[in-house]
């Protein structure tokens, strides 16, 4: 029943008759993969040898988010500069490389039998991320193969603007089949990326697997929110049976 209304309140949000949903758009890090504490630590110890300090908080507020975006923001708000995206992108590969050096993370549980679920269901399986970490995305190709190709991957050199802006899974939406918003579920765990999936006028998806209160994701306006992706896959027919 609460799916019911959630769902309906999505609608008149939007101002949308019907929902027929053909395609789940998930973010990668903190949905399909264990990873954000990994990033925390790569963004910690990476940003403070540029004298950036950079907070659990600050890493999980703008998971979703370009690095270099995440990058550039952290500077103008500590330092006072603008630094180019040349200069931001060297900062990022030292971060990049902190991350690799710990080891690959695990898949989150109930990912596996969600996707099988979507595909049974005839619906196509798309990932939206800000990363541009092609060790990550060659994973992701491989870990997901049986759902999942490059075709119907969008990462952060993809979009000239990145989360919150709807640029991404408008994106997602497009690789998936020139889909309309009513057409497509977003998965998402971070303020930012819920921000651009309710921008992108989908139907959006938290899953608060970090240490977020929930209501900072509702306040970025998540339709939905569960706590766990095993909780997801059992209720997705009721979501997409609505």
């Amino acid at each position: 029943m609460a799916i019911n209304k959630s769902i309906n309140q999505y609608l008149i949000k939007h101002g949308f008759e019907a929902f027929h949903p053909k395609a789940v758009l998930f973010d990668m890090d903190g949905v399909l993969y264990d990873s954000m504490p990994h990033h925390v630590i790569a963004w910690q110890r990476s940003m403070a040898q540029f004298g950036i300090h950079m907070t659990e908080e600050d890493a999980y507020a703008t998971e979703g988010a370009r690095g270099i975006d995440t990058i550039r923001q952290m500077v103008r708000k500590q330092k006072g500069e603008d630094i180019s995206l040349d200069e931001a992108q060297r900062m990022y590969d030292v971060k990049s490389r902190l991350f690799h050096e710990m080891g690959e993370t695990a898949i989150f549980d109930g990912v596996i039998d969600l996707m099988r679920k979507i595909r049974q269901h005839g619906m196509t399986v798309g990932v939206v991320t800000g990363s541009g970490q092609k060790p990550l995305i060659n994973r992701l190709l491989t870990d997901f193969s049986e759902f999942l190709d490059e075709s119907h991957v969008v990462t952060a050199y993809d979009v000239e603007k990145g989360k919150p802006a709807p640029d991404p899974y408008l994106m997602g939406l497009r690789k998936c089949g020139n889909l309309h918003p009513w057409q497509g579920i977003v998965v998402e765990n971070a303020p930012l990326g819920i921000r651009a999936g309710v921008a992108a006028q989908c139907l959006t998806v938290a899953v608060n697997s970090g240490p977020l209160p929930d209501d900072i994701l509702r306040q970025a306006g998540a339709d939905v929110l569960f706590h766990r992706m095993t909780d997801l896959a059992i209720a997705f027919e009721d979501i997409i049976n609505v």
